[in-house]
């Protein structure tokens, strides 16, 4: 590790006086305990803290809305037709893409279903996907559902890459090696840009690189990447991905999602898209003719009207992100902070063989998550880390997920989750576990 840490709460806190991105918890609302103190929230990978601006952000447009009613769309400071621009830069940053690449619109899974109407087109004998295994159940429905659609069967037409036997985590060369055995029959490759389950950040660039030289669509699921990994899908060569905005980014409950389509896609006629109004050349869009014509771009992929309320709670958080210096200044806490959780939590694995860190060790190739797999008594565990005022995330059948944010997680926290878990473990593992 960088940095010999220490295992007292001096030290934590003085990691904390240090932090240069410590102001910014002074922007969310913490639930409270009952004795009046914050929770420790380190539930950020399933729902991000409101910040303290979103209603705000809200309010203006509902006043915009109580003033101007439909002439919003076009006379007030922020003219809802084109609302959505507005966080298409936070945007391009944070995913590593040109501004046209990106728009906020719909939610995750209906964009990747979308996207893969555009994008999975299989032909003769090259019809198959490969995906990681345990991929998020959304994910999973969908792939079954788009390839039953065009008449194959899951069981055929989806390629699993599993972890070797012992292991929980994929290297990326079974990756890569799956792709090569299969390089004649796929017609997608489709993952998650972090696993939701392991946390495992997954080597985008040398997937990507290696599925183009066999000319294979790559697309990624990047629900808990943006806002949490630096990413660079532009230069990558990705060919699409899409995403939520309600974990790392703290959009609200639900938020609006986004996607990225690569600059050689956004302008070809012959691509199919699933049409609707707002997509269509914003030039003649009022002229209520026949005939889709595309916006430029991922614009073209647009479907309905911007939902502005919920868009504005995604620009009050985007905002944030923007003040905090972006994701390279997010990503260097992020890796500080679970640096210093991975260096405490392994002296209970030493302790208790019952439990077992199962996110990779290595920063590259893990992002603000630890899962924590406990052998036995582990609801018991969580729903004393619970009931202590720890907020994280239970996933059967017995993973303990853990997810410290740099936006608003301290050293101290950190610290002081290490001693209710020692707490926990002292109290429902023996020492035989």
């Amino acid at each position: 590790m960088a940095e010999n840490y220490q295992n007292n709460r001096a030290y934590a806190q003085s990691k904390d006086d240090a932090d240069s991105l410590a102001r910014l918890r002074e922007q969310f609302i913490f639930p409270l305990k009952n004795d009046g103190n914050p929770k420790i929230y380190f539930c950020g990978n399933s729902l991000g803290l409101q910040p303290k601006n979103t209603v705000k952000y809200i309010e203006k447009e509902l006043s915009a809305w109580a003033e101007y009613a439909v002439d919003g769309h076009f006379h007030t400071d922020d003219p809802w037709y084109h609302f959505h621009k507005k966080s298409k830069p936070a945007l391009a940053s944070l995913v590593g893409a040109k501004e046209d690449e990106v728009v906020t619109m719909n939610n995750l899974t209906a964009n990747l279903h979308h996207l893969m109407f555009s994008f999975y087109v299989p032909q003769e004998g090259r019809y198959k996907i490969l995906t990681e295994a345990g991929a998020f159940p959304s994910d999973q429905y969908v792939l079954e559902s788009q390839v039953r659609f065009h008449g194959y069967d899951p069981d055929d037409a989806i390629i699993e890459v599993k972890p070797l036997e012992g292991e929980e985590c994929l290297r990326t060369e079974q990756i890569l090696e799956a792709i090569a055995d299969h390089k004649n029959e796929l017609a997608l490759v489709m993952m998650a840009g972090v696993q939701y389950y392991t946390g495992q950040l997954f080597d985008m660039a040398r997937i990507t690189a290696e599925a183009k030289k066999y000319g294979i669509v790559v697309g990624f699921d990047l629900a808990h990447a943006i806002g949490n990994v630096p990413l660079q899908l532009h230069d990558w060569g990705v060919d699409f991905a899409t995403w939520c905005s309600y974990k790392y980014l703290c959009s609200s409950p639900g938020g609006v999602s986004g996607i990225f389509v690569h600059e050689r896609h956004g302008d070809d006629k012959d691509r199919w898209i699933a049409a609707g109004w707002w997509g269509h050349d914003e030039k003649e869009r009022f002229l209520m003719k026949k005939g889709f014509i595309p916006m430029k771009g991922a614009d073209g992929w647009q479907q309905s009207n911007t939902p502005v309320l919920l868009l504005a709670a995604h620009q009050a958080a985007l905002d944030i992100v923007l003040e905090a210096g972006g994701i390279q200044q997010l990503r260097k806490k992020s890796v500080d902070l679970t640096s210093y959780l991975f260096f405490l939590v392994e002296m209970l694995e030493q302790k208790h063989e019952a439990i077992k860190i199962i996110t990779p060790k290595d920063t590259e190739s893990r992002g603000s998550q630890m899962s924590l797999y406990v052998k036995n008594n582990g609801k018991k565990i969580f729903d004393y880390l619970h009931a202590a005022g720890v907020v994280g995330d239970w996933r059967e059948p017995n993973v303990i997920r853990i997810a410290p944010k740099a936006l608003y997680n301290t050293y101290t926290e950190v610290f002081e989750f290490y001693e209710l878990l020692q707490a926990a473990a002292d109290l429902y593992l023996h020492k035989e576990d």
